[in-house]
């Protein structure tokens, strides 16, 4: 199987029955003039592929969202000037949809949520028209003479989550007063554009990962916090960690005239950080500078990492922005380590690593009592344990640590997303949703957010909602494993027996890498079995199971999902010995999976289910 990061445009003839109805000869023979003498050799222009056409319709794939929209652009343009003069009853018009996103491609032929989107975007694009998605524009940059109109969050059919869309507007030439139509970009069609590659970790132990990846996020947040800069997001530049790139090329797929790159060093109480800044089209280095410091001075070096790019870039910097940049999280940097720490722990979500993961947060807490994060990294830390576990921890309590956090940074987006999850943990439902949504107002790029709002959405039956933010916490975060594998079961409870499989094909990859990297942890071993259930490897299903088994025989979770991989194998009695075992542990969140996990089907006809039924009550 072949994965790639695509642009698609999707085109579809406006009104093509009614042209049909009217005159079939004379509409298939314009049609057909028009895409040979024409479209063709704009597709090919700009490097495109059609991927195939339908009677009223076509989808292209391009190198990058750049050529995408020209070519969108220019063949609305065209195909325009070509109906001058046509009768508006017999004119050709397109809408085009642009998006760009993860595909699978089989043979020649691509499909998955990108192309997807992309479908939906054509729809309600105007006759004449194009519409592109919020990552396309961030892709773009300011590489187009193109005005493009905010048009904000829109819900699109059979497409969970809202998406953010853009108009490409085509009447009219960009001047300064038209680009303030966006009021999102804020005349960024002429600021410098710059991606953040995920900055290498050297310090040869994978163990380390955290840290680099901290200091890569915080670099882009503060260039994100410049007025005078294009930055791309960090769920964007994360697409290419730990993989070999070109840098000319990754310019000319984001669409930005600069990339930056890095690496990290941490060996005890020093620390050593490279940045090169290179110039995406030649490849030139604009400025290149090593750190050799005390750990202690690493917010020193990310501000001063900041302030050379701004420098280099020529960029103004505004009295508050300077500010903002010299902003820290914490004071301490040790505090700072436990809490990254504490933040990496917690993405595993097993009762060993909430443990953990809680112990750096205290720490970072003890280090420095006013550090916000920290606190939200503990309340979410009882939330499972709580949940999951048993741990006698009051829920009062928990929503006391979020108070917390929301009392030192009432705008902080983890906090309020650490609040919902106390909440719902309550069962407090309707509280629990107006603090996810804040929390992805605030940052709509949060993974934590995402991916807590889909496990409360869940719990609630809310199933179309929970499969769109776990589709999206898993775009947040490229490496992240276990919300593609929560979408399996979401997606097969909805019936949408393609998209489970291709969650399953990403989800497998991903957990077999963090199984290799974890082998202690059960999670990625339980979890990735049902990926690989759903994609019929059912023996090696079975020693997946049978590994997590081993790993922590004792562990709830791992007894759920263990049982759920045993009943889609048919090995129902060892199913109901695990699910038996389990039930002490059960709550409300859980009774809401076994409502609604298509998994345990094969076990609701059973006798023994009656009993479990009972004692889940």
């Amino acid at each position: 199987m072949e994965r790639r990061l695509t642009a698609i445009l999707a085109a579809d003839v406006v009104g093509y029955s009614r042209l049909m109805g009217a005159n079939e000869s004379g509409t298939l023979a314009a049609l057909k003039t028009l895409q040979v003498d024409f479209i063709e050799r704009k597709i090919a222009e700009h490097q495109g592929r059609t991927v195939k056409l339908t009677g009223d319709g076509m989808l292209v794939e391009f190198p990058s969202v750049v050529n995408a929209v020209a070519c969108a652009a220019e063949m609305q343009r065209g195909i325009r000037e070509r109906n001058q003069g046509v009768p508006q009853d017999r004119r050709i018009e397109f809408r085009i949809g642009v998006n760009v996103g993860d595909v699978i491609v089989e043979g020649d032929d691509i499909f998955g949520d990108g192309v997807n989107v992309a479908a939906r975007l054509e729809s309600i694009a105007t006759p004449g028209g194009i519409t592109i998605s919020g990552p396309a524009r961030d892709h773009i940059g300011n590489r187009l003479d193109l005005t493009l109109e905010d048009i904000g969050e829109q819900t699109l059919k059979n497409i969970e989550r809202p998406i953010r869309v853009y108009r490409v507007v085509l009447d009219q030439p960009v001047s300064p007063g038209l680009k303030q139509q966006d009021s999102t970009l804020d005349g960024q069609l002429e600021k410098p554009s710059i991606a953040v590659l995920p900055f290498n970790n050297m310090s040869g132990d994978p163990e380390q990962e955290y840290f680099s990846d901290g200091i890569t996020e915080d670099i882009i947040t503060d260039l994100s916090n410049v007025s005078g800069l294009f930055v791309v997001a960090r769920n964007t530049a994360f697409t290419y960690k730990g993989k070999p790139v070109k840098v000319q090329r990754v310019a000319q797929e984001l669409g930005v005239r600069f990339v930056l790159e890095g690496s990290v060093r941490k060996a005890g109480s020093r620390v050593r950080v490279t940045g090169q800044l290179i110039h995406g089209k030649d490849g030139g280095h604009v400025w290149a500078a090593r750190f050799d410091r005390d750990l202690t001075d690493i917010f020193a070096i990310q501000d001063e990492i900041t302030r050379a790019i701004v420098e280099q870039l020529k960029v103004k910097l505004l009295p508050q922005e300077s500010k903002v940049i010299g902003q820290t999280p914490t004071d301490n940097v040790e505090a700072y380590t436990y809490y990254l720490r504490g933040r990496e722990f917690l993405h595993r979500h097993s009762k060993h690593y909430y443990h953990l993961a809680r112990r750096m947060f205290a720490k970072a807490v003890e280090l420095d009592p006013l550090y916000a994060r920290a606190y939200a990294g503990i309340a979410d830390c009882d939330s499972f344990l709580f949940l999951h576990y048993h741990v006698d921890v009051a829920t009062d309590s928990i929503l006391a640590t979020t108070a917390k956090a929301l009392a030192l940074d009432n705008r902080l987006p983890e906090a309020h997303a650490s609040r919902g999850l106390a909440l719902s943990v309550g069962q407090r439902y309707d509280e629990a949703m107006a603090e996810f949504e804040q929390a992805v107002a605030l940052n709509p790029n949060l993974f934590e957010a995402h991916y807590l709002y889909g496990r409360a959405s869940f719990a609630q039956g809310k199933l179309d909602r929970a499969a769109g933010l776990f589709e999206r916490a898993a775009e947040i975060k490229p490496d992240d494993y276990q919300s593609l594998c929560l979408l399996i079961q979401t997606y097969r409870s909805l019936g949408r027996e393609s998209e489970s499989k291709a969650a399953a094909r990403k989800g497998i990859e991903r957990a077999e890498r963090e199984l290799t990297l974890h082998p202690e942890d059960p999670r990625p071993a339980y979890l990735g079995a049902a990926a690989l259930v759903e994609l019929g490897e059912r023996e090696r299903a079975r020693d997946w199971l049978s590994r997590a088994l081993a790993i922590d025989p004792d562990d709830p979770m791992t007894q759920y999902n263990v049982a759920c991989g045993y009943t889609t194998l048919g090995d129902i009695d060892a199913a109901f010995d695990l699910l038996e075992r389990w039930l002490p542990f059960v709550n409300h969140e859980t009774r809401a999976w076994i409502k609604h996990d298509s998994d345990l089907d094969a076990l609701r006809t059973h006798p023994r289910y009656q009993k479990v039924l009972e004692l889940v009550g």
